[in-house]
């Protein structure tokens, strides 16, 4: 067993690839780590075992994947900024307040590279990164198809116009479904300033799908 005043050594590059899909979770406990819970594995993981950290890894990447999608607008750089906060995870783990939830430390680590990414460059977000229109009817008019696109498009560029902690609390409330408390401790702010930040966004979008409604 390892020392937890030291971080392990980093995991190989297999075990941080995104797109990996979680194992069965079996219900109730268990030795296996695919059995454990995520505090228990994160004690393991800053101990040193690799296993149990990969388990983490596969159980959240997913949904921090799909937040560094919304957030960056496309999958090259949201790859590479969960990939970055696995790794720092990783090194980070004798840090980890165990009080907390291990999804949450892990979103706030994600977002924080991604609104880093965010402030360098400013860059149109292609549709992809924002929800879907509805599907439209089969018998939808061109007209109508068109109209639906042209809505994607006026959102997706709203929310480029939008100042990056303002998109970023939006994204985790209205697309990950957090609760303020959980976007708080994300993004490092009272709630009172998470909801602040949320009402001058929906404000904006708002306004900006005005011709849209």
């Amino acid at each position: 067993m390892r020392n937890r005043t030291s971080p392990p050594p980093p995991p190989g590059p297999d075990l941080l690839r995104p797109d990996q899909q979680p194992p069965a979770h079996a219900e109730g406990g268990g030795d296996e780590p695919g059995d454990l819970d995520d505090k228990v594995l994160a004690v393991r993981a800053s101990e040193g075992d690799e296993e149990a950290f990969a388990v983490l890894v596969r159980r959240h990447s997913g949904r921090l994947l799909a937040l560094a999608r919304h957030l960056l607008g496309n999958r090259a750089d949201a790859e590479d900024a969960v990939q970055d906060a696995f790794l720092s995870a990783w090194r980070r783990l004798p840090e980890f307040r165990h009080g907390a939830s291990f999804s949450t430390w892990m979103y706030r680590i994600v977002a924080n590279r991604c609104l880093n990414t965010m402030r360098q460059r400013r860059r149109p977000l292609p549709l992809d990164s924002v929800p879907e229109p509805a599907a439209a009817d089969a018998d939808s008019s061109p007209p109508r198809v068109a109209e639906s696109d042209a809505a994607a498009a006026a959102l997706s560029q709203a929310l480029l116009e939008l100042r990056p902690e303002l998109r970023v609390c939006w994204v985790l409330r209205e697309l990950h479904g957090l609760r303020y408390d959980e976007i708080a401790q994300v993004v490092g702010s009272s709630e009172q300033t998470v909801r602040g930040r949320l009402f001058r966004a929906r404000r904006a979008l708002t306004e900006a799908m005005g011709p849209w409604r």
